[in-house]
């Protein structure tokens, strides 16, 4: 079965309809790039995909394997919607170490090579509040990929960073796929989703249409 997928699914906030009666099948092994404009709904519908807002109408059903009944959100998914909200006096070590809490899947050097595989240093002392935006960047990247999460969300991974870094998240997220990962994404260069691509949807006026 598809790891995710919406049937006729309809969002409003107040008199704004996003979406009406969206279908989407989310495959495991691919990678699937959502575009649209800005305000179209894109970081709605990946909330809308890892639990965080519920549908107006129609439903959203996740892979039973990715469910756990004690927990309202998927398991193994990695997400980055929006920036995630970081402690902004605290390290980026420590700030990762707290997020790794949570499961309590894995440790410290787990973390700290995580750090090092997106250039960052994880003995630095400086205060996530002091990042630039390209450091804000990769250290979302890290939460979301640190503890091996088999289903990518992510909401313009490529934000900020540079070529180099950018050519080095292509590479990561092929590799993913080709090791049996999922990767939803949304960005506004349409060359990274030309190159990453399986399928390409997108929104227009409320509605999803797979373009590619």
């Amino acid at each position: 079965m598809p790891i995710v997928e919406l049937t006729d699914v309809s969002k409003s906030y107040g008199s704004n309809l996003l979406f009406q009666g969206v279908n989407l099948s989310v495959e495991e092994g691919k990678i699937y790039g959502l575009r649209g404009p800005n305000g179209s709904g894109k970081s709605v519908l990946f909330r809308l995909v890892t639990g965080f807002v519920l549908p107006d109408a129609g439903t959203i059903t996740i892979d039973p394997r990715y469910c756990d009944p004690r927990n309202t959100f998927p398991q193994e998914f990695g997400i980055i919607i929006d920036r995630p909200g970081y402690i902004a006096g605290r390290t980026g070590l420590d700030n990762l170490l707290a997020l790794a809490q949570i499961r309590g899947v894995i440790g410290e050097a787990r973390v700290r090579d995580a750090m090092r595989g997106f250039g960052l240093d994880p003995s630095s002392m400086t205060k996530v509040g002091r990042y630039s935006l390209g450091m804000k960047q990769k250290l979302s990247l890290v939460q979301a990929t640190m503890e091996g999460q088999r289903v990518l969300i992510l909401d313009e991974p490529f934000n900020a960073l540079d070529r180099s870094s950018s050519d080095a998240l292509r590479e990561r997220l092929v590799e993913h796929r080709e090791v049996g990962g999922t990767v939803v994404l949304t960005s506004h260069n349409e060359q990274d989703l030309d190159v990453l691509a399986d399928e390409i949807h997108e929104i227009d006026g409320g509605t999803l249409a797979q373009v590619r």
